[in-house]
This record gives structure tokens, sequence and C-alpha cells, in this order.
């Protein structure tokens, strides 16, 4: 048996520590890699249902990582998503118009070149913005049964108003 193959070994069974105390040297780093890997599948979760959202999952990872790092400049979310630079400003251009991301000029004692800092609105705005649009679809596909039922009228079958009733309640509010 090498030492490769008895470190790999000791890794998956748990080592004793110097000290001799039988607890175990690597149980910090097992629950720091089982709590990193949590982390990245809820952000994957999070990732999917903002690329839903926001319609990529480009633009959803940026959407995040303003969440998680406000005022930063394309330069910082390229660097801290991975993105390529011109991916990121193209994106955030589009989230800017669309009143997803918030910029202001970052403000500098020396002279030369200000970029922008972007911040993401809030999540609770970010689905308040969408949420007139799904009701409205989903009010749709309830009123499919009228649109195909010979009773109904066609006053029925335009009305806007349906069984689904979305509300949107931020909780920084109370």
């Amino acid at each position: 048996m090498s030492a490769d193959d008895t470190s790999e070994s000791d890794e998956t069974e748990g080592s004793v520590d110097a000290a001799g105390d039988g607890s175990t040297g690597d149980v910090r780093q097992r629950i720091e890699r089982e709590a990193d890997r949590a982390i990245e599948q809820f952000d994957d979760g999070v990732v999917d249902v903002l690329g839903w959202l926001l319609d990529t999952e480009t633009r959803a990872r940026i959407y995040v990582y303003l969440r998680q790092h406000p005022q930063s400049t394309s330069d910082e979310v390229a660097d801290g998503t991975g993105l390529y630079p011109s991916t990121v400003r193209e994106a955030l251009a589009e989230l800017h118009e669309e009143e997803t991301v918030e910029r202001q000029k970052r403000e500098s004692d020396g002279a030369g070149n200000n970029p922008y800092e972007y911040s993401a609105i809030a999540p609770s705005d970010l689905v308040g913005a969408v949420v007139s649009d799904v009701q409205a679809q989903l009010n749709a596909v309830c009123k499919l049964d009228s649109q195909f039922d010979d009773e109904a009228t066609p006053a029925d079958a335009e009305s806007d108003e349906g069984p689904v009733t979305i509300t949107v309640e931020d909780e920084r509010a109370e």
C-alpha cells in the first residue's frame, strides 16, 4: 500500500489526530465540503428559477452576483462569475434597460475613467414585475374549459378575472 493509498483511505474512513485522542482530523474538512456542495446546489436551484424569470442563466448568474456584491463594476462581475466581459456588459445593459439592475458612476478622487457600479433590485421587486404576466397566463389556462364549452358566452371567455390571484409581499416591510 503506497502513501497515497493510505491518505486516500484516511479521507474516507476518518483519521486519528496527532494528539491520539480518537477524534477525526478530517471531519471539519468533510463538513465544510458538504456545506459547500449544499450551497452550490442551492445556488444552482436559485439560478434555475431566476433563469426562467430573467430569460437566461447568464443574466441569472449576474443577478445573483450583484445581490451578493452590490456596487460592482462590469469587470468585477465578469471576474466573479467567470463570464466573458463582453457578455457581462451586454447583459448588464439589457438588465439596466429593463430596470432589473440599477447603475451609478463610481466616485473616484483621481482623474480618469469612472466606471458604472451595478446593483440588483430586490427579489420581491423582481417577482412583482412578472407576477401579472404569470397570473394572466395561469388564468388563461384555467379558462380553457369555458372557451370550449358550448354554453360559454364570448364575454366569459374574454374576462380578465379568473380563479388565480398572485400576491407578492415584501417581508422587509414588516
